[in-house]
């Protein structure tokens, strides 16, 4: 019998995935065919995502709510597009773009032209933006330390005991660790400070 699976992505734990859930639910996805990853899409190492291609059989489909769900590599997502609707024989819908929906067997070869040239160019598009986030966040940090400004926790302010203490620990008298506990610091703090 034919199934209906869906595939949410969110990149992290803190992430809200319920958008995608209800957009699944109103197309007709049932909770119990629904997968769900908490991480990053650059790859698809997703525990989740694997559990599902291995329940797609040929005829099944797979509902995505829009393309960067399904990753944000170019190559990765054309990849998987294969996999699924080739190797698979299942049908994709993303239900962002009504173009990308190949579930429709009669299309003619223009529209499965036409959904394959949109894939391709959602695809790029897709991993060119993840590549400007990147590289607006590296030109972001330059600009910031080119002001001065600094990033992480700011260093922690030695005891007034840390000079007896390091004392007593270059003499051998006390262990690092010992030196850490009197400090009331981590002993690997302790270790960075003795550098």
């Amino acid at each position: 019998m034919e199934q209906i699976y869906g595939y949410a992505r969110v990149s992290s734990q803190m992430q809200c995935e319920d958008r995608q859930l209800i957009a699944m639910r109103d197309f007709g996805v049932q909770d119990g065919n629904i997968y769900l990853d908490k991480q990053s899409g650059k790859d698809f190492e997703r525990v989740a995502y694997r559990r599902l291609l291995k329940k797609i059989k040929p005829g099944d489909t797979l509902v995505i709510k829009s393309i960067d769900r399904l990753g944000r590599n170019y190559g990765e997502i054309l990849e998987q597009w294969r996999v699924i609707t080739k190797e698979k024989q299942a049908a994709i819908v993303v239900l962002d773009i009504p173009l990308l929906d190949t579930r429709q067997k009669e299309r003619d070869l223009t529209g499965t032209f036409i959904a394959d040239l949109v894939l391709q160019i959602l695809s790029y598009v897709a991993q060119t933006e993840r590549e400007l986030i990147r590289q607006r966040q590296a030109e972001g940090i330059a600009a910031a330390k080119a002001r001065g400004v600094k990033f992480g926790r700011p260093p922690m302010d030695r005891p007034a005991i840390f000079p007896d203490v390091l004392a007593a620990w270059e003499q051998a008298e006390i262990s690092a660790r010992e030196a850490a506990r009197r400090l009331k610091i981590d002993h690997s703090t302790f270790l960075s400070w003795v550098k």
